[in-house]
Parts: C-alpha cells; structure tokens; sequence
C-alpha cells in the first residue's frame, strides 16, 4: 500500500509498535512525526532507521496526558505539515504496574486512565482542526480492553476497553466531515510491555494457547494500522479490529 506525500502523527511513536508504525508509516511513502516523552534515545534510533531507508520523518517531545504540551506538539505539527494532517495514530499508553483493587490508590487509577484514555481524547481534540476529509484515526486498545486484562490490570483494562467505545463515538461525531476513526485490539505482541510486566512461564502459556501457537510481531501490528489509515480501508469506521492470532476466540 502506498500512501505517497500523506503525513502523520504517532504518539508514543519511538519504540515497541510505535517504532514499528512510524517505520511502515514512511515506507509507505508517509511523512512521519514521531511523539515521544522521555525516551529520546530510543526515538532517535527509529527516526535513524527511517532516514537510512531514505523516508521522512522527525521528533517531537509531548507529555500526551498534559493538554499544554499536547496543544504546543500540534502547533508544531501544524506547522511542519502546513495545517494538514492525514493520518494521526494515538498508540501512546502503558499498565504503570500490576496492582490489585485492595493495591491501588486512587492517584494510580487516575493516572492509567489518563495515560491511556485522555491522552487520546486530547491529542484527537487538538489534531481535529488540522484533520479534513480523507483523513484517518487509529487508535491502539487492546485485547484486554475486551476481556479484564491479566492479573492487577483491571484499570488498565478498563482504560482500553473505554477507549473502544471512544473510537466508536468519534467515528460517529467525525465521519460526516470525512474522517474515519478506527482501531487495532493486539493481543500478545512480543514487546518490552510484557518483557516488563508479564512473567515468562505466564506468557509462554498465552502464546501456547493462542491458535497460532505463537506471539504476535510488532510489525504485524503495524502493517494493520496502515492498511486502517489507507484508502483500501476507506468504508471502515468505528471498527476495533483484533489482531490476536485468534486467542479468546479459540
């Protein structure tokens, strides 16, 4: 698929499926603004890989739970794509930690929930002046925004689950004005998510029970959001597309 001299927004776009999505974004043929808050140095290393591979791209810091900064990134954004932004991608998210309901205070549950929730509904409020007819959303939930999530992931899944109906509403309020608003469900991707929060003999067994008997590449994850924000999607909308290997169908 070619989305030739089409621009972009990835949040949370330097590492893990972010750095995948901003990669296929620009092979594709996508001018790409990779969002990252503190991890600069992995950003660089993806902002790196694109340019060697002769595509366009460049960074810009933003605390995504924080309206300010999100406004002051898509000015800049704004500017650097002269007020048109075709395809905007809200990946950026994360667990924080595993707790338990009797574990957790309410700072933490606000905190997920805004890190995962809010950062969408902000960096979609402030994209929506410079997004028009033809353009794409895709937001990431995923899997355990269907089922409850694993063990102490309940905010978190909570989050992501809201997140679908979030998508859902939006394709709705936007799609008169020619915006299309998705979203991509993964289930076990091999990421430093789990390398961090999820225990190996538990993930082995999740992956042993998926029909495919395997995890899921960041790369697929990404070839599926370009497909979303391509025009071969183009009567998709408000759709929250499971990218899982069949696991919780099974």
């Amino acid at each position: 698929m070619t989305l030739q001299g089409k621009t972009a927004l990835v949040t949370g776009g330097g590492r893990d499926i972010g750095r995948s999505v901003s990669i296929a974004l620009a092979r594709a043929g996508v001018r790409v603004a990779i969002n990252y808050n503190s991890g600069r140095e992995a950003a660089e290393e993806t902002l790196k890989t694109i340019k060697d591979a002769g595509g366009d791209a460049f960074l810009v810091q933003a605390d995504v739970t924080d309206s300010g900064a999100v406004r002051a990134m898509l000015d800049e954004v704004g500017v650097a794509f002269s007020g048109r932004l075709d395809i905007l991608v809200n990946l950026a998210g994360g667990m924080i930690a595993r707790k338990t309901l009797s574990e957790m205070d309410e700072d933490f549950f606000d905190h997920v929930m805004t890190l995962n929730l809010k950062s969408a509904f902000l960096v979609l409020q402030a994209s929506q002046p410079f997004l028009g007819e033809g353009s794409a959303v895709v937001n990431v939930s995923s899997l355990a925004g269907r089922d409850g999530g694993g063990p102490g992931a309940s905010v978190y899944a909570t989050a992501k689950g809201a997140l679908m109906t979030y998508t859902r509403a939006m394709a709705k309020e936007l799609g008169p004005q020619g915006i299309r608003v998705n979203a991509v469900c993964p289930g076990l991707i091999g990421t430093s998510f789990h390398d961090i929060f999820s225990k190996p003999e538990g993930r082995a067994a999740t992956a042993g029970n998926t029909p495919l008997r395997r995890e899921g590449h960041p790369d697929e994850v990404a070839d599926t959001i370009v497909y979303l924000a391509s025009p071969a999607a183009s009567f998709l909308a408000g759709v929250c597309l499971d990218i899982n290997g069949g696991l919780g169908f099974s």
